[in-house]
C-alpha cells in the first residue's frame, strides 16, 4: 500500500525545539538555540542545517550514524555546535555568540534523513534580543500573589475590626446592665436575670 508507506514516513522523523518556540537574549550575550530530532527507523548520513530568516544558512552538519557524532560541513564563525547524537537524545542544538539586535528573527532547524527516502522535517524558534532583561513571565504570578496577599490582609483587618467592635459592644452592655431594664431585649444583665434579694 503506497499510501500507508508515505503515512509511515511522514511520522517517522520528527524535529522539535522544545516546549516553547521563543527565546529571549540579552544584547552581547550568548544564546542557546535548542533542537532535537527523533526517528523510528534510525538514520544514516543524516544532514542537518540551521537557517536564519529562512535564507541565510548559519550551520551545516552531517551525521554518519547513531554511533558517530556530527561533523561540521560549514558554519557562521559566531555559531557553535553544542549537541550530541550518541547519547539518549539526538541533540543538534547550537549556541549563537555575542548576539546583536540584528540577530533577532526566525531560526529554523532542518533535518533530512536519506534512510527514510530523504524525509525532511524542520522546527522553528524565534529569537528576541533585548537591552535589559525584564521578568515578563512573572507578571501573572505577581498579580496573583498581590491579590491573595491583599485578601489575607483584608481578612486580618476585618477580624481585628470585628474584635474591637465586639469589645466595645460588651463594654457598653456591661456599663448599661447596672441601671437599665433590658428585659425587652433579652440581653445579659437584665432585671429578670438578677438574683432575688436574700430573705431576712
Amino acid at each position: 500500500l503506497p499510501g500507508l508507506h508515505i503515512f509511515a514516513i511522514a511520522f517517522a522523523l520528527e524535529v522539535s525545539v522544545g516546549k516553547t518556540n521563543t527565546v529571549m537574549a540579552l544584547n552581547n550575550s550568548n544564546v542557546l538555540l535548542p533542537c532535537t530530532f527523533t526517528t523510528c527507523i534510525g538514520f544514516q548520513d543524516l544532514v542537518f542545517t540551521w537557517h536564519f530568516n529562512s535564507t541565510e544558512m548559519i550551520y551545516h552538519g552531517k551525521i554518519k550514524s547513531k554511533a558517530s557524532e556530527p561533523f561540521l560541513v560549514g558554519r557562521n564563525p559566531r555559531v557553535e555546535f553544542v549537541g550530541s547524537t550518541t547519547g539518549k537524545d539526538n541533540n543538534i542544538s547550537i549556541v549563537l555568540k555575542n548576539v546583536e539586535f540584528s540577530d533577532a528573527g526566525k531560526y529554523t532547524c532542518h533535518v533530512k534523513n536519506p534512510k527514510e527516502k530523504n524525509a525532511e522535517h524542520n522546527a522553528t524558534i524565534f529569537l528576541t534580543v533585548v537591552q535589559k532583561m525584564v521578568e515578563a513571565d512573572n507578571t501573572v504570578t505577581l498579580i496573583i500573589v498581590g491579590v491573595v496577599g491583599g485578601l489575607i490582609g483584608l481578612l486580618i483587618l476585618f477580624m481585628l475590626v470585628k474584635r474591637v467592635v465586639l469589645f466595645i459592644i460588651k463594654k457598653t452592655q456591661d456599663g448599661n446592665s447596672s441601671g437599665n431594664d433590658n428585659t425587652e431585649n433579652g440581653l445579659a444583665g437584665s432585671k429578670a436575670e438578677q438574683k432575688a434579694p436574700p430573705k431576712a
